[in-house]
């Protein structure tokens, strides 16, 4: 965005303006916007609650010196015309959200001894992996048709998810078979089945980092929607990624809504076994009709509700589910023109190995290298950047790292952890630069900002257990938890987000989505398939 573009009308504060209030949403993030937009434009008042100091969850920017960065997202699949989830996104930000495209190929990857590349078009993708593997055509025709099978079959599996959790031992594997049934098989398993050569599926499986999760346990469902996602290639909001939240919190507040920061919540009020309300860590008291926690089901379960709801069978289901992976990322900023240098709009990935057993780098061994590098340029993607004349733009390298390394800084307050924590950060940034910059090292000469983030960070602004990046990891373990859906045990008590449905940007748009139907659904299922249509 220009430093001289008008400043954007505001839709959210500190404040709390007067009840009622048909819904309250907890969380920001990409689920819980949706779900509030998708209610307001159903006709309900909803408050949305923030504890951060600005909305948007993983959506949100921030910025260092003359420098700005988005926090996750990198790069979205099926947000034109040609998607469901597309045209239906459009008619809930009222055509006020743009999308730039990442061009003709919007993911690289950099093995050791190969690079290849993803494309925007589904049949040129197919033939760069034939030439790649020549002898493996018949093995990556069987993997594309399976991609497309299972993805066509989860429109059906979401629709089982609206059920309340009783009725999941029966209809969850009737209404969609396939789909459940590969949600609980592995996709390494499916892949073995495919192909002999381990090469290609390692660059099959090659965007696990979107999921979070290596092949040898991820569900090979949630793989295939990620692999279907991009087939049409990536794209990146008109910009930057804040205008997400500036277009969903608008339609919220265009319905008679409102965006509360700085309110953490505290506990969720539950009264003769129905949600009324939630209470903040000030004390105050909001009450509403339904209430919905966007928060992840995780944090939820373990912190949200009052002590007795928690020892309930159901949640303490959910809460024995593990979180995906946490990251460090490394924010850059440059001066110069970083084209010349071999950056461009496409996300770089440089792996270090063919193997995938290893994901999470060792940071505790000085010697140990990341296995794989993602790297990605957000100043060149967005088309409204203005570089101004020193050639400003912007890096991100991002990388999963095991979380107990960090654990002992996690109730430390933010740039306040101490000596030790501060010379940790300085270590992790030298260490992650040089290796960057081996695989692009005509940007060294522009390198003129770093900063690290942490796990622990990601935990403080976003709450999320152990500084998970995509929600629950998406095993078969999590696939066969029939409680882990929108509607709870518990009365006009709803979850949101990407545990609902899938991961990332557009999986937890679904799952916004998915629980604003479960709380509405003679309202949201036919204003659903008029939105679908436009």
């Amino acid at each position: 965005m220009s430093p001289t573009s008008p400043r954007r009308e505001r839709h959210y504060d500190t404040r709390t303006p007067a009840g009622p209030w048909d819904a309250v949403v907890i969380g920001s993030g990409m689920g819980g916007m949706t779900t509030a937009a998708t209610l307001a434009r159903l006709g309900r008042r909803v408050l949305v609650l923030e504890q951060h100091y600005v909305p948007g969850g993983f959506t949100h920017t921030f910025k260092r010196k003359r420098w700005s960065w988005d926090v996750g997202v990198h790069a979205v699949g099926e947000v034109d015309a040609r998607s469901v989830i597309g045209r239906v996104l459009r008619v809930l930000t009222r055509d006020q959200l743009q999308w730039s495209s990442l061009g003709g190929v919007y993911d690289e990857f950099h093995f050791p001894d190969l690079r290849i590349d993803f494309p925007d078009d589904k049949q040129r993708f197919e033939d760069n992996l034939v030439a790649a593997f020549p002898r493996e055509a018949g093995g990556v025709a069987k993997y594309l048709r399976t991609v497309r099978e299972v993805s066509a079959g989860m429109r059906r599996y979401y629709l089982s998810r609206l059920l309340p959790p009783g009725w999941a031992g029966v209809t969850d594997g009737v209404i969609a078979p396939d789909a459940t049934r590969l949600l609980l098989t592995r996709t390494r398993d499916v892949l073995d089945g495919l192909t002999r050569d381990d090469r290609l599926k390692s660059v099959l499986t090659a965007q696990w980092g979107y999921y979070g999760v290596p092949p040898e346990r991820s569900s090979f469902a949630i793989h295939a929607l990620v692999a279907r996602h991009f087939l049409h290639g990536g794209f990146y909001p008109v910009g930057g990624s804040a205008r997400i939240a500036e277009a969903l919190l608008a339609t919220v507040a265009a319905g008679g809504g409102f965006t509360r920061i700085n309110a953490e919540v505290d506990e969720i009020l539950i009264e003769d076994h129905r949600a009324v309300g939630v209470r903040l860590k000030d004390g105050e008291v909001i009450r509403a009709r339904r209430v919905i926690s966007a928060a992840g089901a995780l944090a939820t379960v373990t912190r949200l509700l009052p002590p007795e709801v928690r020892a309930q069978p159901w949640a303490q289901s959910i809460a024995a589910l593990q979180p995906s992976p946490c990251h460090v990322c490394l924010y850059l900023g440059f001066k110069g023109d970083i084209t010349k240098a071999g950056a461009s709009p496409a996300n770089k990935w440089f792996y270090e190995t063919w193997s995938t057993e290893r994901p999470e780098w060792d940071i505790a061994d000085p010697g140990a290298r990341a296995p794989c590098l993602y790297t990605s340029f957000p100043s060149l993607k967005d088309p409204t950047h203005d570089p101004g004349p020193e050639l400003l733009h912007t890096g991100e390298v991002v990388t999963f790292v095991p979380y107990e390394f960090f654990r002992k800084w996690a109730d430390g307050r933010w740039k306040r952890r101490g000596d030790e924590y501060d010379a940790m950060k300085r270590d992790l940034t030298e260490r992650l630069r040089a290796q960057f910059l081996e695989h692009m090292p005509a940007l060294a000469p522009m390198l003129a900002f770093a900063e690290l983030s942490t796990p622990v960070s990601t935990e403080h602004f976003t709450r999320a257990p152990a500084g998970a990046i995509y929600g629950i990891e998406p095993t078969p373990e999590r696939y066969r938890n029939q409680y882990l859906r929108p509607r709870t045990p518990v009365r006009d008590l709803f979850l949101s987000g990407s545990d609902m449905a899938s991961v990332g940007v557009m999986g937890a748009f679904v799952g916004g989505l998915l629980s604003a139907i479960a709380a509405e659904p003679v309202r949201a299922l036919p204003w659903l398939r008029g939105a679908s249509r436009v």
